[in-house]
C-alpha cells in the first residue's frame, strides 16, 4: 500500500497498530434487497511516531450516514459536561458560541443557551468555538483544527471532546475504530495539535461516556491546571504514544469477534432465538469481522427511522424498527452499544419481563441478569 502521511503532522514515521483488513463503508446502509458483495476498503490504524496520532491509515469511502437517533446516555453527558465548564466559571453570558458538530447529530447549542450565551452568527468570530466529536471526522487533520482556531475572538476558548484512545486501548474497544472516524486523540497527542496552533490547554473533564471521553478547554497562550497535568500522566502512564501497548487491540478485535461467533453458535444449537439491538459503526465492524450473516443473526433492531429498510452493509442483516424486538420476544437481545443499556431497559421492559435476557457487547457478549 502506498506511503501514509501524518494527518496531522505530516510525517511518515510510525507504525500500523491495528488491521481489520477489507470492511464495507461503516456509514452506508444499503436498501435491504440490494445484492450483496457491497464494496469494500483496507481499515487500518497508523499511530505516528512524531506527534502521537492515532489515525486511519487510508479511507476510500465517501461519508454517506442515515441520522441516527442521539442515546439519551449522550444527551445526560452533555448537560452534566456543560455544567462542569460553567461550574468553572468559563461560560460568560452573552458571550457568543459556534458549535462544530458531530454528523451523527446532536447538539449543545440550547444548553449554552440557558447560560445565557448566544449563537455568533456566520462571519462573526465566537468567544468560545465548541467541538463534540466533530473534528475527528476531518480527514485532514491540521487544517480542520486551524479552521476552528480561525473562529476564535481574541481571549476566546476552545471546549473540543473526544473519545480517548485510552479508554479505547483500555477497553479493548477495537470497534471503535471505523471508516469516517479518521482521528483518534490520546490527551498527550491532542496537547501537541493544540500547541501547533498557538492554543494551551488550560482545563480537562473525563467522563463516563463510551468508557472514557475526554473535554478539553484550550485557550490562547493558555497553561495547564492540575487536571490537565494529571491526565496527560496517567496516559502517558498507559502507553497511549508506544505502538507495543496500542497493538494490544490487534490481539482483542480477534478475541471479541470469535467470542460473538460463537455465542451465536452456541445459542442457535441450544435453539435459542436472538435478535441485535445497536445498527451503529460499531456494530457493522464486529460483524463483519466476525462473519456474521443472518442465518446467526436474523435482524438488528435501530430506533432510527431512516435505516429501516435496510440491512448492515457486508453481511446482509436486515435492521427493524425495535418493535419488531417486542413482537418476536427473543430469548437474547444482542446490545452493540453498551451505553444504550439503561435506556433500552427502561424503554423496553418486556424484554426481561417475558423471559428474555440483554447480552451487552463489551467486548466479548456477556449476559446481563434481571434488574430486581
Amino acid at each position: 500500500m502506498s506511503r501514509v502521511e501524518c494527518r496531522h503532522c505530516r510525517a511518515s514515521q510510525g507504525e500500523i497498530v491495528l488491521d481489520l483488513g477489507h470492511q464495507p463503508p461503516c456509514d452506508y446502509f444499503p436498501p435491504a434487497g440490494d445484492a450483496l458483495p457491497d464494496s469494500v476498503h483496507p481499515l487500518r490504524l497508523w499511530l505516528c511516531a512524531c506527534c502521537g496520532l492515532a489515525q486511519l491509515a487510508e479511507d476510500g469511502t465517501v461519508p454517506d450516514e442515515p441520522r441516527g437517533v442521539e442515546p439519551e446516555a449522550l444527551v445526560a453527558q452533555a448537560r452534566d459536561a456543560v455544567a462542569h465548564v460553567a461550574g468553572a466559571g468559563l461560560l460568560r453570558p452573552g458571550a457568543s458560541v459556534v458549535e462544530y458538530g458531530s454528523p451523527h447529530g446532536g447538539s449543545w447549542l440550547d444548553l449554552l443557551t440557558e447560560h445565557g450565551m448566544r449563537v455568533a452568527s456566520a462571519d462573526e468570530l465566537a468567544d468560545v468555538v465548541l467541538d463534540c466529536f466533530g473534528l475527528m471526522h476531518a480527514a485532514d487533520q491540521r487544517t480542520a483544527l486551524a479552521e476552528r482556531v480561525a473562529r476564535l475572538a481574541p481571549g476566546g476558548m476552545l471546549l473540543l471532546q473526544y473519545h480517548s484512545l485510552a479508554a479505547i486501548v483500555a477497553g479493548a474497544q477495537w470497534n471503535a475504530v471505523r471508516h469516517g472516524h479518521f482521528a483518534y486523540y490520546s490527551t498527550p497527542a491532542l496537547l501537541g495539535m493544540l500547541d501547533a496552533v498557538g492554543l494551551g490547554a488550560t482545563s480537562a473533564w473525563r467522563f463516563d461516556l463510551y468508557g472514557g471521553t475526554v473535554l478539553v478547554a484550550a485557550e490562547r497562550g493558555g497553561r495547564p491546571n492540575q487536571l490537565v497535568q494529571d491526565l496527560v500522566a496517567a496516559e502517558d502512564a498507559a502507553g497511549v504514544r508506544s505502538p507495543e501497548q496500542v497493538a494490544r487491540l490487534q490481539r482483542d478485535a480477534a478475541d471479541s469477534a470469535a467470542a460473538v461467533h460463537l455465542f451465536l453458535l452456541q445459542a442457535k444449537a441450544e435453539g435459542r432465538t436472538v435478535l441485535g439491538y445497536g445498527a451503529a459503526s460499531r456494530a457493522v465492524v464486529v460483524l463483519n469481522r466476525a462473519g456474521i450473516g443472518p442465518d446467526l443473526l436474523p435482524a438488528v433492531a435501530d430506533a432510527s427511522v431512516a435505516k429501516h429498510g435496510r440491512r448492515i452493509p457486508g453481511v446482509g442483516i436486515p435492521v427493524v424498527p425495535p418493535d419488531q424486538v417486542l413482537t418476536d420476544r427473543p430469548d437474547l437481545v444482542l446490545l452493540f452499544v453498551p451505553d444504550l443499556i439503561d435506556e433500552v431497559r427502561r424503554i423496553m421492559p418486556s424484554v426481561e419481563a417475558h423471559g428474555g435476557r440483554w447480552v451487552v457487547l463489551d467486548p466479548i457478549p456477556r449476559v446481563l441478569e434481571v434488574v430486581a
